[in-house]
C-alpha cells in the first residue's frame, strides 16, 4: 500500500538520529499532487577531512526543542520569501561517519525558480541559525567545528 497523498503546505521538520531515504521523502511530497511542478533538494554529507585533517568521526549536538523551533522560523521564513507548496527538513544528530548523510531539504512549488531559491535560502540559513554544534573526532583528538566566513556571506545575501 502507498503513502497517503500529502495536502499543499506540508512542512515537515524532523531532528532525529537515523537516516533518512531522500528518495522516497520527495516521493511523499509529489504523490498526487498536480500543483507541483518543480522539486529542490539538497542533501548534506559527512566528509573524510575537514581543514586539512582526516575525520573518522562526527558528532552533531542540539537542543532539543530550541532546535526544532529554530528551523519552523527558518521554513517560516521562506515560505514567506517564494511561493513553494511543501518542505521537508530533516537533519540528524549523534555520530556520524564519512559518507553517512546527514540533512535533506526538499521544496516543491510550481515553478523552479522558487523551488531552488528556497532550497538554497533554507541550507544557507541552516548552516549560519540552526542550533547544531559539530565536534569532528581526528587522529590529533576531538574538535569543535566553528562557524565558517563563507557560511556567513552566502547568508548574508538573502538580507
Amino acid at each position: 500500500m502507498g503513502e497517503p497523498s500529502i495536502p499543499p503546505g506540508l512542512t515537515d521538520i524532523r531532528v532525529q538520529e537515523a537516516d533518512f531515504d531522500a528518495g522516497a521523502e520527495m516521493a511523499r511530497l509529489r504523490a498526487g499532487n498536480p500543483r507541483i511542478g518543480a522539486v529542490a533538494s539538497f542533501i548534506g554529507v559527512c566528509r573524510d577531512r575537514n581543514d586539512g585533517a582526516e575525520v573518522a568521526l562526527m558528532t552533531l549536538e542540539h537542543y532539543p526543542g530550541m532546535t526544532e523551533k529554530a528551523l519552523a522560523a527558518i521554513v517560516a521564513e521562506a515560505r514567506g520569501r517564494w511561493e513553494v507548496i511543501d518542505v521537508v527538513v530533516v537533519h540528524r544528530v549523534g555520530p556520524m561517519r564519512p559518507t553517512d548523510q546527514i540533512v535533506l531539504v526538499v521544496v516543491t512549488s510550481a515553478h523552479r525558480g522558487d523551488a531552488f531559491a528556497a532550497c538554497e535560502f533554507l541550507m544557507d540559513y541552516l548552516k549560519t541559525r540552526a542550533p547544531f554544534w559539530k565536534k569532528e573526532h581526528t587522529p590529533g583528538g576531538e574538535r569543535w567545528v566553528e562557524a565558517r566566513a563563507a557560511d556567513d556571506a552566502a547568508a548574508e545575501r538573502w538580507r
